[in-house]
């Protein structure tokens, strides 16, 4: 009888459990031979006989190739995909999908799914395609007979690829421009970006045109959308629900587990990939292996110079510096600071609340991405920002009690317990998100509160709603409630940090995030009182932390034996030292004085040694050549330091 319930148990435990959905998706573009090239050709092309090899390649080692039907109903929980399941996709409608690809999908029975762009089917005969920068003949790309033929087959979904998404629009005022899809266009005689309003629907009136395009022409509205670029957000993610596309694809490489409709990531294939390749993509890119983060820190003041054409040079400067030193990630100054306080005077994004010091950022940003490969984050502070005394939240700052004596002051920050502050810097990330394209959020050093803060009106309303006291004398003369006192701050902040990034995440959907985190909290467990900071804490709420491992700032009398001692307390935690980036100094602002780049070469070497593979150094001063290119590069770049020994 025991036996038998727990059988029972297992089996309703099973029944209750998620359907387990793990999937490949496949982006092809174009597919031909030699002789088809003279109509045209494509970047992305592949031979039919390579094609043909991957089917065989499928079939003979047991995947499974499913439609779109099967990946619904595993995202609804009707039913499971098969193991190793894959679902072929073909973008932007040449010509070989139908005559090269649509018999091979005959000959092995297998689905696929085609992403048609509206506007290049509608061109008529005899005129050219506008294939984003390029002239295209219009013979290269299917008729709307031949989608319906292959519609009608029941092998081919029509997607939408957009009507007229797939092109770049200008996207700042010095002239880069960037997809269409994810970008407020700015108008250079209004010298205005495109609203909040006019965007959405923009986005809308097209995706709601190739939705009824492709109706009236095969009968059936479209259930996927294919991004132009893979460029994607959660505006345009929503939009296409609305009109009856819950699927969206995008190029972000991976696994398809958990199945996010939303988020389809396809593994992009091409460049006359042959089947080596194709089995490499299938098991090296499915499961990449992490790559060891190696970041600059770049102040944009440094950048920033009110002659554009000085401040172009300062740009190059920047970029061949960056790419010189083979690094992945850059985190990039948002905020203006002038003064050097790390208090935010303004920005460098447009925004709906403090003054733009140069619209700056977007630029920056994209060029270190477009150019030279690397992630960008934007950093920015959380609670520091300098506001005008006439302003209604001048006045809601973190206070202390008792008070600091004058001039003992840290970052003048405003009280994160107050919801009008909540909303202002919420508003504050989202405008930057909006305005630009990041790979990830650096949370300011000034996200702390020490044992003496936040005496504030709003905090003390907040530690009475926790049950600790009304104040802070209460709290800090009760032992364990000052221990809850502290842990509940530290996760106040990690939680509001958490909330920031959601706002900034409506418009750049995979946004990693990383937040600074003051040596002395892994050095001393005392430490988390007088920050409100915790390793362990961090290593829960973010991506990474950007561990502040900067010696002489910290008085260490000697900074090899310190570096080695933090790194073995950030060790001390499993798997602490993947999710750790330490951020070394190449200044010593006691002096203050550059740090000779023969000793921040040899901090590098020590970090990899002791197992820190994750590194970098602020600041970059691209400007004075500083560091030396000659002595770091043999120990940050990925090329030579790929990884910890």
């Amino acid at each position: 009888m025991r036996i038998l319930h727990c059988c029972c148990f297992v089996l309703l435990v099973l029944l209750a459990a998620p359907l387990r959905a793990e999937l490949i998706v496949l982006s092809y573009h174009d597919v031909g031979d030699p002789q088809d090239y003279r109509l045209g050709g494509s970047a992305l092309s592949m031979r039919t006989a390579d094609l043909a090899a991957q089917f065989s390649w499928l079939r003979a080692h047991d995947y499974r190739v499913v439609g779109v039907d099967d990946v619904l109903a595993a995202a609804e929980g009707r039913r499971r995909l098969p193991e190793k399941a894959v679902l072929l996709t073909f973008d932007d409608g040449y010509l070989g999908m139908y005559k090269r690809v649509f018999p091979l999908l005959k000959l092995f029975g297998y689905p696929a799914v085609l992403a048609v762009m509206g506007k290049w089917l509608d061109t008529p005969a005899g005129e050219p395609v506008s294939y984003g920068t390029r002239s295209m003949p219009r013979q290269y790309f299917l008729t709307w007979p031949q989608v319906r033929e292959m519609a009608d087959s029941g092998l081919v979904e029509i997607a939408s690829h957009s009507h007229d998404l797939h092109h770049e629009v200008l996207a700042n005022p010095q002239g880069n421009t960037r997809p269409a899809a994810v970008t407020r266009e700015y108008d250079p005689d209004s010298g205005r970006y495109e609203t909040d309003e006019a965007y959405r629907e923009r986005i809308r009136r097209d995706l709601a045109r190739s939705a009824r395009r492709i109706e009236a022409e095969t009968g059936r509205r479209p259930r996927v959308m294919v991004w132009p670029y893979g460029a994607y957000n959660q505006v345009t993610v929503g939009i296409a629900r609305e009109l009856g596309m819950p699927i969206a694809m995008s190029l972000d490489d991976g696994r398809n587990e958990p199945l996010r409709l939303g988020n389809i990531r396809r593994i992009l294939l091409g460049d006359n990939a042959n089947l080596a390749h194709f089995v490499w993509s299938l098991n090296y890119r499915v499961k990449p292996g992490p790559e060891p983060v190696r970041v600059v820190h770049v102040d944009l003041d440094y950048l920033y110079d009110p002659d554009p054409v000085r401040q172009n040079d300062n740009l190059g400067l920047l970029l061949d510096r960056v790419k010189a030193l083979g690094v992945n990630t850059v985190y990039l100054q948002a905020f203006a600071d002038p003064d050097g306080d790390g208090n935010a005077d303004s920005l460098y994004f447009p925004n709906r609340h403090l003054p733009m010091r140069a619209d700056l950022f977007n630029r920056v940003s994209w060029q270190l991405k477009s150019r030279v490969g690397v992630e960008v984050y934007a950093w920015l502070p959380v609670l520091a920002y300098d506001l005008p005394a006439d302003h209604p939240l001048a006045g809601v700052r973190v206070t202390a009690s008792p008070p600091r004596p004058a001039g003992e002051e840290d970052y003048r920050r405003l009280s994160p317990f107050n919801r009008e502050v909540q909303r202002f810097v919420g508003d504050i990330y989202e405008d930057l998100a909006k305005n630009a394209h990041i790979a990830g959020l650096l949370f300011h050093d000034d996200a702390y509160l020490s044992d003496y803060e936040d005496a504030s009106p709003w905090a003390l309303a907040a530690y009475k709603a926790w049950g600790l006291g009304e104040s802070l004398e209460e709290i800090r003369s009760d032992p364990q409630r000052f221990r809850q006192w502290s842990r509940r701050k530290t996760e106040y902040l990690a939680a509001w940090t958490r909330a920031l990034a959601e706002r900034a995440r409506l418009y750049s959907q995979d946004l990693k995030t990383a937040r600074n985190l003051y040596a002395a909290v892994v050095m001393d467990p005392r430490a988390e009182s007088w920050f409100a900071q915790s390793l362990e804490v961090f290593l829960g709420h973010y991506d990474y932390t950007a561990l502040m491992a900067m010696p002489y700032m910290e008085n260490a009398g000697d900074p090899e034996r310190w570096l080695r001692r933090l790194v073995a307390g950030v060790a001390a935690i499993p798997g602490a030292l993947d999710k750790t980036v330490f951020e070394l100094q190449s200044v010593d602002w006691r002096k203050p004085e550059p740090l000779d780049s023969a000793i921040l070469a040899r901090h590098m070497r020590l970090l990899l040694r002791n197992g820190a593979a994750n590194f970098g150094y602020y600041p970059e001063d691209f400007i004075r050549g500083h560091p030396d290119l000659e002595a770091v590069i043999p120990a940050i770049s990925l090329a030579t330091q790929p990884q910890a020994p």
